[in-house]
């Protein structure tokens, strides 16, 4: 954009928003410009901070009036690049930052109205201030936002229970790429007055419009949870004990977190103050968590029942049973600490596969055969939602190695053994970070022909000049 047309549009966007909402020194924008995981820095001509829909919708207007791009950001904590622009300075980056209310909250229809800007752990709190649960839990909680929630249709560690971010949504607001604001913020259980949009916006990364408010599904605040570490002999045996709690505790169990060894053993050497509560002779752990209706008493009469059973059936070596809130904080600290460990060891190639339970114990065993083959000496960060089939399959560079370098040498090689195998298994490449910009040739390679020419289809009828978040999560049509 040549200079005065910069000046022109830097004023319109002040006129809509206030001079002090439109960002454009260096100093101002570097922030939002890189990802969480450093791996993507782009330009931007501004940085937007618009404070309800309206003027979303009127910067969406003035971008397209101007060709301009707009790449929606929330709490800036994704892990693919989804939300940062190019490195071209062609276009804007619009923070749901000041989208920040709690609009409503209905506890007899179990209903809460939040805009996109949203953290995550406010939401939950606001529902737990009135005795209701929002059971959406991840470990970015206290920083990323519903926006970016809805927008990967994110995970986290209570999905086995409650389901992803699109399971806990019933409605949406969202400004189109034609700046029209859309209010679909439904509050029922039951709708079925035509197509589903809201199932195009949740997990589209902002591609096809941007969500500004949710109404979001809460739930009773269960009378106790009760959580274990349990040791276990290998995958073969946590998907058994996994089998067994789910006959035994039903619904109650919420959480179900396999963990290598060797992640934790990553935690305890660089946050030794975080303590495993026994040895580490597994090359697993399991941690699981029972949310109770009951009281806590039934609920820890059932977990230690269960973990007696899965002892006597040989499928456990050790256990731990939180005894306090603080202990199984604790416990979930362990858990939560494996990827902060991970980044103090060094870079690191990252993966988020779904796998078929079915095939979990042949994915395991002949990837690491695969990966350890190709590259000598790398170490297995292998942690993860079990209880929903998602891995986080991790690979980081052998001990002493440069791992920037091993990062820039062996990225391709790993990625294509590890989502091969996950692919050849039925599984995905993607369970629950989303595509983004750095698995946009994955989708390519593996994404079915008729589902990427649908894609596209919505696409090009929603935003045809591709000025949502462009360069994100769908890739480029093959030449005819």
């Amino acid at each position: 954009m040549l200079s005065d047309e910069r000046r022109r549009f830097l004023d319109a966007l002040r006129a809509i928003l206030g001079a002090a909402h439109v960002l454009h020194q260096p100093q101002d924008v570097a922030p939002y410009l890189t990802d969480w995981r450093k791996r993507y820095t782009g330009q931007a001509l501004a940085v937007v901070l618009p404070g309800d829909a309206a003027q979303v919708a009127a910067v969406v207007q003035l971008c397209a009036l101007h060709g301009i791009g707009v790449v929606p950001q929330g709490g800036n904590t994704g892990l693919v690049g989804g939300a940062t622009p190019n490195g071209r300075g062609e276009q804007i980056v619009l923070s749901t930052r000041r989208l920040n209310r709690i609009r409503a909250i209905d506890p007899a229809g179990g209903v809460l109205i939040a805009e996109a800007g949203c953290v995550l752990a406010e939401v939950q709190q606001t529902a737990a201030s009135e005795g209701l649960l929002f059971p959406l839990s991840l470990a970015a909680e206290g920083s990323c936002t519903i926006g970016g929630n809805l927008s990967t249709n994110a995970g986290g560690t209570a999905v086995l229970r409650y389901g992803n971010a699109r399971d806990l949504c019933l409605g949406l607001e969202v400004v189109t790429a034609q700046g029209e604001v859309l209010d679909a913020l439904n509050l029922l259980r039951k709708n079925n007055a035509g197509y589903s949009l809201r199932d195009l916006y949740i997990g589209a990364e902002g591609t096809l419009g941007i969500i500004t408010a949710a109404a979001l599904k809460l739930f009773p605040q269960p009378a106790a949870q009760i959580t274990a570490l349990v040791a276990v002999h290998d995958v073969a045996a946590a998907i058994a004990l996994l089998t067994l709690a789910q006959g035994r505790l039903g619904c109650s169990l919420t959480g179900f977190e396999l963990m290598s060894a060797h992640s934790l053993q990553l935690v305890q050497h660089h946050f030794p103050q975080l303590a495993v509560p026994f040895e580490l002779p597994s090359a697993w752990c399991v941690l699981l968590e029972s949310s109770e209706a009951e009281g806590e008493p039934q609920g820890r009469a059932r977990l230690e029942a269960l973990l007696e059973a899965a002892l006597d059936a040989g499928l456990i070596v050790n256990a731990a049973v939180a005894q306090s809130l603080a202990q199984s904080r604790a416990l979930w600290h362990l858990r939560e600490s494996i990827p902060l460990a991970q980044a103090q060891e060094g870079l690191n190639i990252k993966h988020d596969i779904g796998v078929p339970m079915s095939r979990m114990v042949a994915f395991v065993e002949s990837t690491a055969e695969l990966v350890t083959q190709a590259l000598p000496g790398a170490r297995l960060v292998v942690f993860g939602h079990l209880g929903d089939g998602n891995l986080h399959y991790n690979v980081q560079a052998p001990q002493g190695a440069d791992a920037a370098r091993f990062l820039a040498d062996h990225q391709a090689l790993c990625n294509r053994i590890v989502h091969d195998a996950a692919v050849a298994c039925g599984g995905t490449f993607s369970a629950e970070h989303g595509v983004g910009q750095l698995k946009r040739d994955d989708l390519q390679r593996y994404g079915h022909p008729v589902a990427l020419a649908q894609m596209r289809a919505v696409k090009q009828a929603l935003d045809p000049r591709d000025l949502m978040n462009p360069g994100k999560l769908l890739p480029d049509a093959p030449p005819r």
